[in-house]
């Protein structure tokens, strides 16, 4: 519910008379800087149901009154859902910051109301003035009369008996002066006002707007296979592969799910080119029984509208994706427009290509890497005929049960299309999630963000160091969080760090600890658990690519002999679905640690009533050494008034439960920690409240 506002001040703005003449931008509280702001809300910020949104501006005015700043929420039906106060930040800078929290998905707009505080005002120089025995009478009267008339506004029956009792006392010559100015600020009347603030000279900023989606659209943890290795058979005699299908991809579903994942994400599942076919290890000559990269798509077979004929048909397409929604695992599918030569788009529509000046249709390159077996499409020749193939290809596999698409390199194609694209689609249906692959410029990723995209790869695969973590989080869950939502894959099929190479298993449960805590959405590829860590040389990928060849992996062999990571992982995912604060982008804090290997953080969240459960508040710290070869020690120094504290315990402690261990501690401001990469790298405090 919106918070109760007085009409003591009523809101006034630049005399009216003076607006169409002057053309004023200030109001008369100057409000400026608002955020989430795209481009001047052009384009509208993100937002997840039930997620907090940070809301920022910097309001100011003349003379010395007392400001207040509030957020307003308006719902898409036009009404005012939420009135959030902002508190100043950063001191002399005029900077106000604080939280709105959509209940449901929507067109939602926000804006800033600036204000004179009339209580504070009063306050404040009735005890300056006061104590020094100056307009004594005067200011006991003004605080007399502001209250008298606040209760007779007070939207409540306690507030008003309050005011009024207040400024009674105020009015009383024959009390004591200290006893009347007590009255009038004591914790009842403050308390009063916080609920009920005596505003004058509102001023609001322009209204911005907020696309509010769905839980899939910002939180998420992804696990990718093959489903051509799930159940992938080679002959021990001939040692030639048998290919898995979507049948027996159907096996490998409750152990992705019992590990706590929400999407399954299939690289492409279409036919796969036969000319300029890879062979192992990205090899430019393939055996007869090489089964090709899935991302050189087409064939006589068919196109993006196609099933590869060794997964099975649609119907078994549907089985799969039936099987995978009643685990409550949701299937992305990936959306990778580009062709194998022998596509049938090649032939049918060469337009749709880039001819060279010898008539060859150009492959496609990422120097130094060269994909000779894709030809990359070009938008430039005939952009509606190409953009509406594609869209048609989306709702087709919309219609077999799609509702989220990884979008394979789309920076390699004009933004325009994206916003195009996405736009139709969400406009019929908005519960399509698009995922943005794309590790490239800044001002591109930001703008496909800005597009559509709910959400994008990022740079967290490389950012590894204290120092570089720190500076990330704050990025991504401040400064780009409205329109940029990362998704922490800790490895793909094309990236194998050098980090995750040559840090052991260590390197990979401390990966897994950042990206599942550091972000609402994580994923994962298939092997991570069994710490494949070995690469092609020279390269960031791992050797005897999956891309080119099929995998037998053994998961349940290696969780047997105590060889995988699948248990971590598991546990991981269900400290992210008991604590909602872990699925907020925006609520992270960074502390201090006196060791230069070992980051801290916290995420905090505020869980307003509901029917039948109360208020609460849910706060996770995070200490963790991120180097994977060596133990840590030293001291934590944590910010308290971020992790919504409302009191300590006599000695300055507080209580936290550790959530690997189960172990328990009183911490307090200060703390020790020791922090073993080989053992447990990390410490995931739970607030006890």
């Amino acid at each position: 519910m919106p918070a109760a506002t007085s009409k003591i001040g009523a809101a006034k703005q630049v005399p009216e008379k003076l607006n169409p003449a002057e053309g004023l931008r200030f109001g008369r509280i100057p409000i400026t800087n608002v955020q989430p702001v795209l481009e001047g809300g052009k384009f509208a910020a993100k937002g997840v149901r039930g997620a907090d949104v940070l809301v920022s501006a910097v309001v100011f005015r003349e003379g010395h009154d007392v400001l207040g700043a509030t957020a307003v929420l308006i719902a898409p039906d036009g009404t005012v859902a939420q009135r959030s106060k902002l508190t100043p930040r950063g001191k002399g800078s005029d900077a106000w910051e604080g939280v709105i929290t959509p209940g449901f998905e929507g067109d939602w707009t926000f804006l800033v109301e600036g204000w004179t505080d009339l209580y504070a005002t009063w306050a404040h120089n009735a005890q300056v003035k006061i104590n020094a025995d100056v307009d004594v009478d005067v200011m006991l009267a003004e605080g007399a009369q502001l209250l008298g008339k606040a209760a007779q506004e007070a939207p409540g029956a306690a507030e008003a008996t309050v005011f009024k009792h207040a400024a009674h006392m105020l009015a009383d010559a024959s009390l004591n002066v200290n006893d009347r100015l007590a009255a009038g600020t004591g914790a009842a009347v403050r308390a009063a006002v916080e609920h009920f603030p005596l505003r004058d000279l509102v001023t609001s900023s322009e209204a911005y707007p907020l696309k509010v989606e769905r839980d899939a659209a910002g939180r998420g943890a992804w696990y990718e296979f093959f489903p051509r290795s799930e159940g992938a058979a080679r002959h021990p005699e001939t040692g030639e592969w048998t290919s898995g299908n979507f049948q027996t991809a159907t096996h490998r579903l409750p152990a992705v799910a019992a590990m706590g994942f929400d999407v399954l994400y299939l690289p492409p599942i279409h036919p796969i080119g036969f000319v300029n076919r890879k062979g192992p290890n990205n090899t430019l000559t393939a055996g007869p029984g090489d089964p090709g990269s899935p991302w050189a798509i087409g064939s006589a077979a068919g196109g993006h509208d196609a099933i590869h004929p060794d997964l099975g048909t649609f119907d078994d397409f549907d089985a799969f994706v039936a099987a995978a929604n009643e685990l409550e695992l949701e299937i992305a599918l990936d959306l990778a427009l580009q062709c194998a030569p022998d596509h049938p788009w090649a032939t049918e529509h060469p337009e749709w290509f880039t001819t060279r000046v010898d008539g060859t249709i150009a492959y496609a390159e990422n120097p130094p890497k060269k994909y000779q077996d894709i030809y990359p499409l070009n938008f430039d020749n005939d952009p509606a005929g190409l953009s509406h193939e594609i869209l048609r290809i989306v709702r087709l596999w919309i219609d077999h049960g799609v509702r989220i698409f990884r979008v394979d390199n789309p920076h390699t194609k004009p933004v325009w299309f994206w916003e195009w694209l996405i736009g139709k689609i969400n406009a019929e249906r908005p519960d399509v999630v698009f995922l943005a692959e794309a590790f490239t410029r800044p001002a591109m990723m930001a703008a496909l963000g800005r597009a559509g995209f709910q959400q994008s790869y990022s740079y967290f695969t490389w950012r590894n160091t204290k120092e570089e973590l720190e500076e990330y989080l704050v990025h991504v869950s401040r400064e780009s969080a409205g329109y940029f939502r990362p998704n922490f894959f800790v490895n793909t099929p094309d990236i194998l760090t050098e980090y995750l190479q040559f840090g052991g298993p260590a390197a990979f449960k401390i990966r897994a600890i950042l990206a599942a805590l550091g972000s609402p959405l994580w994923g994962m590829y298939a092997g991570y658990e069994l710490f494949e860590h070995v690469a092609r040389p020279g390269s960031e990928e791992n050797i005897d690519n999956e891309k080119y060849e099929y995998k037998d992996r053994d998961f349940a062999k290696a969780e047997a002999h105590g060889k995988s990571l699948a248990p971590f992982v598991t546990k991981l995912n269900s400290i992210r679905r008991a604590h909602p604060a872990l699925l907020d982008l925006q609520n992270l804090t960074l502390h201090e640690s006196s060791d230069d290997a070992t980051l801290v953080f916290s995420k905090h969240k505020h869980i307003a009533a509901t029917d039948g459960a109360p208020a609460r508040k849910d706060t996770i710290i995070v200490v963790i050494n991120v180097d994977p070869h060596s133990m840590r020690e030293g001291a934590v120094t944590l910010n308290l008034d971020a992790l919504g504290l409302d009191g300590l315990a006599p000695d300055g402690t507080f209580i936290v439960d550790e959530l690997i261990t189960g172990a328990t501690w009183n911490w307090g401001k200060k703390n020790y920690f020791r922090l073993d990469a080989h053992l447990e790298p990390a410490h995931i405090l739970h607030i006890r409240r």
